[in-house]
């Protein structure tokens, strides 16, 4: 008769979490390397998603509506707000748009 736990030869834990192999249980910095590897793979191949303004807006609010259910979202202080709108500015041309023609 055969077992249910085919995938798990080695007589180990099952559900352990502690597992040596696999991407999950590399250091996060290997991850964001490899990661990397195949977006930019993905670029130069022609098949990497091309996110829409619409696109992405989207899925930066359904993040950060998660994040703060979860109770992880980055809570600013007055100074943090100040210097990520200013680099936000910075990145977008600068200056207010409304004044120029």
């Amino acid at each position: 008769m055969a077992s249910n736990n085919q995938g798990n030869q080695g007589g180990g834990k099952q559900g352990g979490g502690t597992s040596k192999r696999g991407f999950a249980s590399m250091d996060p910095a290997r991850q964001r390397e490899i990661a990397s590897q195949g977006g930019k793979a993905a670029h130069e191949k022609g098949t990497a998603h091309e996110f829409t303004s619409e696109e992405a807006r989207a899925a930066g609010s359904k993040g950060g509506k998660a994040a703060h259910q979860k109770g992880t979202a980055h809570q600013f202080d007055s100074e943090e707000a100040r210097e990520a709108g200013r680099k936000g500015g910075q990145a977008s041309g600068g200056g207010n748009q409304a004044g120029k023609k």
